[in-house]
């Protein structure tokens, strides 16, 4: 066999049959576990809400409640305290994994944040599945790689093609996943890294449609109701207005998290899982004042709906006060709560309840600048808008807003003010230096676990062999180790460069590739299957 065919053998292998065989693998598994998940999660919610309604009619038991909730709340402290993978919504960590910075147990990690996440819906606290979701997918992606003995390249793959199953079969929303996968698990529109995270997330989905009408569940999901019309441009100021007072918002949010992340840690009651009686208490508190403050959000977002500006919301009243004063404390409290959540580290979701935040805010400004002459026909953008922008703003991910939002609300006619929220609300973040908020709990969870420790920076020299997987690919779209960068690379007249992402490497070239690593034999391993077997591989350790 000669070398060209061999060469072309070896490339459909690694790029067409095992990365599909492994990407279908992971999607099998991702849409079984969390499809089942997320029927237990809407379960478990339903249950909440039946609980609390029936404590506001039997009060004589609400002080069980609070037992019930504290010692619950005790129980998952200690389970985060024991697997540090499960603290918060887990999105940090598994977007950690897939660049190879973060090492975990699939099952550990799978069964617990399973377990612990569900407690947490179950006791009524205001928990997304969407983050735990993304993480057991991503768990599901290191599972098959490690049953099917792969190596490490594979196994980021399938942990981002995990994730980005996970997310779609939590919002039944493909391309969302998709674009998750390239814009916040791996900074990077790889070739590579698309094909395997849309074939995950197709057979997630396919598994997910299968196994729920099944057991008799509904298939879509989506905020439906929504309905957008032309207007002029005096109401695309109001629009302008209410998107950067929501981002405004947003910055709020974002900076008291990480007040309340450095107040959390001086409570050491119980080694620190007494902290989580707060975040509990207080939700539970919260569940006796409104069902909204229950779940996800999903249900206070389907309640904003106006239908055009046909209908009036149906947000039930607190208190007995008036529409625009019920969302203000609604909104108030999930304010509250979802940065409770984010600063104390509870094991669950707060994408939704984000967009619950944002929406119910959108709503409030709505009714407030209609009073001020706005159409009604805006109400529905409003909400949508400060949705987007309030997302955006905290999250950083502008392409994964601008396509969720489309998932979720079924229509492409919101596509103007979906683009100015995000605009704005990127803009916003930016003039007050947020950084993306997953992004910096990866950092602090990096330094909590003391995950750079033994790390070293080394300098790598290597030839490219003529069975090499990098041979004909941009340097932008090799999967390389963790944080690495070629920073030199000499052709065969002997002539030195620095590439850029765009240059194609060929046989017989030579490169120079720097990177952190706290395992130089793993990373040895991994560069010879990338460049082919090295004679004499020698890493120089570099000054930082």
């Amino acid at each position: 066999m000669n070398t060209k065919l061999r060469r072309n053998l070896n490339l459909f292998w690694d790029n067409a049959l095992n990365l599909f065989i492994m990407s279908v693998l992971t999607g099998l598994f991702a849409g079984v576990v969390i499809t089942f998940y997320n029927i237990l999660m809407s379960l478990g919610e339903d249950t909440s809400v039946k609980l609390y309604t029936l404590l506001l009619e039997n009060p004589a038991f609400i002080p069980l409640l609070f037992l019930g909730v504290a010692a619950g709340a005790v129980v998952i402290g200690t389970a985060v305290r024991f697997v540090p993978m499960i603290r918060g919504s887990g999105i940090p960590q598994i977007e950690g994994a897939a660049r190879g910075i973060v090492k975990f147990k699939w099952y550990v990690t799978l069964c617990s944040m399973f377990a612990a996440s569900l407690a947490c819906v179950f006791m009524g606290y205001p928990a997304g599945a969407e983050g735990p979701s993304l993480e057991l997918g991503g768990c599901c992606g290191s599972a098959t790689s490690m049953l099917c003995r792969r190596n490490m390249m594979i196994k980021r793959l399938q942990i981002a093609s995990g994730a980005s199953a996970g997310l779609a079969v939590a919002f039944n929303a493909p391309i969302t996943g998709v674009v998750f996968a390239m814009e916040e698990a791996f900074h990077s529109f790889s070739p590579r890294v698309f094909i395997c995270a849309t074939i995950s997330v197709i057979t997630a989905l396919v598994m997910r449609n299968a196994i729920r009408p099944a057991l008799d569940f509904s298939v879509g999901f989506a905020f439906h109701g929504f309905e957008f019309h032309d207007f002029d441009a005096l109401s695309y100021l109001y629009l302008a207005i209410g998107a950067t007072i929501t981002s405004l918002c947003g910055v709020g949010f974002y900076h008291l998290v990480f007040v309340l992340k450095k107040l959390f840690k001086k409570i050491t009651f119980l080694k620190g899982a007494g902290k989580y009686i707060i975040p509990f208490t207080l939700a539970a508190s919260f569940g006796l004042i409104t069902l909204y403050s229950i779940g996800g959000g999903h249900f206070l977002i389907e309640d904003l709906v106006t239908h055009g500006g046909q209908t009036e919301m149906s947000i039930e009243s607190v208190f007995g006060l008036s529409l625009i004063a019920s969302l203000i404390i609604i909104v108030v409290i999930r304010f509250i709560t979802a940065v409770m959540t984010m600063g104390c580290g509870v094991p669950c979701g707060v994408f939704i309840p984000m967009l619950a935040i944002g929406s119910g805010i959108g709503a409030v400004l709505s009714l407030a600048f209609q009073s001020a002459g706005m159409p009604k026909e805006c109400g529905d953008y409003f909400v949508i808008i400060c949705m987007a922008a309030f997302f955006t703003c905290i999250v950083k991910a502008p392409v994964t807003g601008i396509v969720m939002v489309f998932e979720l609300t079924g229509s492409f006619a919101n596509f103007l003010p979906a683009i100015l929220g995000i605009v704005i609300g990127y803009a916003v973040g930016f003039i007050f230096r947020t950084e993306a908020i997953y992004e910096k709990n990866l950092h602090g969870y990096i330094a909590e676990e003391g995950l750079y420790n033994n790390v070293k920076k080394l300098r790598f020299t290597l030839r490219i062999g003529e069975d090499a997987k990098i041979i004909g690919k941009s340097v932008r779209s090799i999967v390389w180790p963790t944080n690495g960068l070629v920073v030199a690379r000499i052709d065969l007249q002997g002539n030195e460069t620095v590439p850029d992402g765009e240059a194609v490497l060929g046989e017989g070239e030579t490169i120079v590739f720097e990177c952190e690593t706290d395992d130089r034999k793993e990373t040895v391993k991994y560069l010879e299957e990338l460049a082919g077997k090295q004679e004499d591989l020698t890493a120089d350790e570099v000054e930082n």
